[in-house]
């Protein structure tokens, strides 16, 4: 994820990380891009059922239940083992997490554990009762998806009324002190709804928003013709840098990130070299800790059936089981072919990534959307949207959003 208020308001430096040694386990939520040790986040992805019927699930979940899932007992294993390695925090997603029927124990046995434990939901299904006890359990955020206006919104998740609970689940989150922000997908039916959602963190008072470029897996993967192109990414980049910046200035600040596209960090720069260029080194160096795409590195996923990915998105790749060996012998003690291409990649990159100037702050970008799009894991990342002069690492006109 790239923390884009962060980086253009001057809200962290490079002395906000190192106070802490860089390390996982000491460094605070939104200091964790920027970690040394690189002790991996991880989404388990709890079940597969959902109460919607979202059109770019990466899940493809359905109102069902679905077989094979982990058990208590296995995922209380997979907890202990992840916090013996360091994981700082679990994401628990799924499906709609809330379908599942023991995320409370689970969760609270993670907090036991040392772990963090945030939860990203549709919303729908907190009421004031299972706030309460998100709270009492220690879930630290909710993150609950929003895909534009109401009727964009209740049509993509193909629900009536599902803005108005998941705007309900909000306030009763706020309620019981749970940090809460909206997480939004970026597609062709709300691209242009982009400056509403920013005056809707504003009416709601919400200040953490986490914006998604689409990925082509699950449903999403049908989703071709609502899918932005890479022109389209950059304008809608371009329009959250300046809501970003507008909204600080009037006194209204938001954490604001953008997720799944690291020619982001790269613009971001180019960006910052025009117009602060005081602070583009300072920044670099953040961006460079943070290493652009860590899908294999920093960030895995664990899905209902125990399968681990190297990220969320990556679903045809899958790097082993839980139940043959732990998250531990996979990810670190023996890892797999693909896990170790990912974590020195350079020579595998296509040439024009090879020679970005701006390859330490995107690592190549999103490499499961390049295989989903083309075929070729090594292919660009379709969604770059850096120009000749950009990714030789020329400012100027060519530069301009």
């Amino acid at each position: 994820m790239l923390g884009v208020s962060q980086l253009l308001n001057g809200e962290v430096t490079e002395g906000d990380a190192l106070r802490y040694g860089r390390h996982s386990g000491r460094l605070p939520s939104n200091l964790l891009h920027y970690s040394q040790d690189k002790r991996p986040v991880v989404v388990w992805t709890s079940t597969r059922t959902c109460n919607l019927h979202c059109a770019h699930c990466y899940t493809d979940s359905h109102d069902e239940k679905y077989p094979d899932e982990l058990t208590t007992e296995e995922a209380f294993a997979m907890v202990d083992d992840l916090a013996a390695l360091g994981s700082p925090v679990l994401l628990v997603s799924g499906g709609e997490p809330l379908r599942r029927h023991d995320l409370l124990e689970v969760a609270a046995h993670a907090r036991e554990r040392g772990m963090r434990v945030v939860l990203s939901t549709n919303g729908t299904l907190i009421t004031d009762e299972m706030a309460k006890r998100l709270a009492e359990v220690g879930v630290s955020y909710v993150g609950i998806s929003i895909d534009g206006r109401p009727a964009t919104h209740d049509k993509f998740r193909g629900m009536l009324g599902a803005f108005d609970a998941s705007m309900a689940a909000i306030e009763r989150c706020k309620s019981e002190g749970i940090k809460v922000g909206l997480r939004y997908t970026l597609t062709r039916s709300n691209i242009q709804d982009l400056p509403w959602l920013f005056e809707l963190m504003r009416e709601r008072d919400v200040h953490r928003l986490c914006i998604y470029h689409l990925a082509p897996t699950g449903r999403g993967a049908r989703l071709k013709g609502f899918a932005p192109s890479a022109e389209e990414s950059r304008d809608a980049v371009s329009l959250i840098f300046t809501k970003t910046q507008q909204m600080a200035a009037e006194g209204f600040p938001v954490d604001v990130l953008t997720a799944d596209n690291h020619a982001d960090a790269a613009f971001l720069l180019l960006h910052l070299q025009r117009t602060q260029p005081e602070r583009a080194e300072s920044v670099r160096q953040l961006l460079g800790w943070n290493g652009g795409n860590q899908s294999g590195i920093a960030i895995a996923c664990v899905a209902p059936n125990g399968d681990v990915y190297a990220d969320q998105f990556w679903r045809w790749r899958p790097l082993g089981n839980l139940r043959e060996r732990p998250f531990s012998s996979i990810y670190r003690d023996d890892p797999p072919p693909l896990v170790q291409q990912l974590r020195d990649r350079k020579a595998l990159l296509p040439e024009r990534c090879q020679g970005c100037a701006f390859l330490d702050v995107c690592n190549g970008n999103f490499r499961s959307r390049a295989e989903a799009t083309t075929g070729d894991l090594w292919a660009m990342d379709p969604l770059c949207y850096l120009n000749d002069d950009e990714v030789a690492g020329r400012v100027g006109e060519a530069s301009r959003a």
